[in-house]
């Protein structure tokens, strides 16, 4: 329990330092969140310059609001995911919707279709890099060298049991992703971060 608590702590000490105006805070927060944040606008946007914005505007926000953070509601870094994916889900929609209105290509069905699809992809991005290091390291060896269970143990120095156990745990999170795009807030996952912003 008291292992949970340590990043509660850092993440309500951080506040108090950003409410205070401690540049060093922000610089920090910057240092330890700003490669998740870029990571998760440019899914979203799939556009660097346009990912560059969201990162600078996610800082931004933090720095002037760090009073809207709860640290009850969860951990500082899932309320940074959050603001990340809903300003680029309204970057997107802005953007794409003044595409068709300028008479661009599509539909506005399929509009909200490439939202749920950046959604789905950006939320799944952020579910493995929170995960526990051993349910990631088993489904980078399962899906990106292409491993089995078997070979995945082997790799990984465990049980066949234990490799079969890592990896259900970590597609069950991971269809939290697929699932939370079309439904509304699923329990333990970040506010308004899986549907449609």
């Amino acid at each position: 329990m008291a292992k949970r608590d340590v990043p509660l702590r850092w993440d309500r000490k951080m506040q108090q330092r950003l409410a205070r105006g401690e540049a060093a805070a922000l610089g920090e927060l910057y240092d330890r969140f700003a490669s998740l944040v870029h990571g998760l606008a440019h899914r979203v946007l799939d556009d660097e310059r346009a990912a560059d914005h969201i990162t600078r505007d996610v800082f931004a926000h933090v720095w002037e609001h760090p009073d809207t953070y709860d640290p009850r509601q969860g951990p500082l870094r899932t309320w940074v995911a959050t603001l990340t994916h809903r300003f680029a889900v309204q970057r997107l929609r802005a953007t794409e919707t003044a595409a068709l209105v300028r008479g661009g290509p599509g539909t506005t069905e399929e509009l909200e279709t490439k939202v749920r699809h950046a959604s789905v992809a950006a939320r799944a991005d952020y579910i493995v890099q929170s995960m526990p290091a051993p349910l990631r390291a088993a489904l980078e060896l399962a899906y990106f060298q292409r491993r089995d269970y078997r070979q995945t143990a082997a790799d990984l120095g465990v049980t066949e049991d234990e490799a079969r156990r890592r990896l259900r745990l970590g597609l069950q999170l991971l269809s939290t992703a697929r699932d939370a795009a079309g439904a509304p807030h699923p329990p333990g996952a970040p506010p308004g971060y899986g549907g449609a912003a």
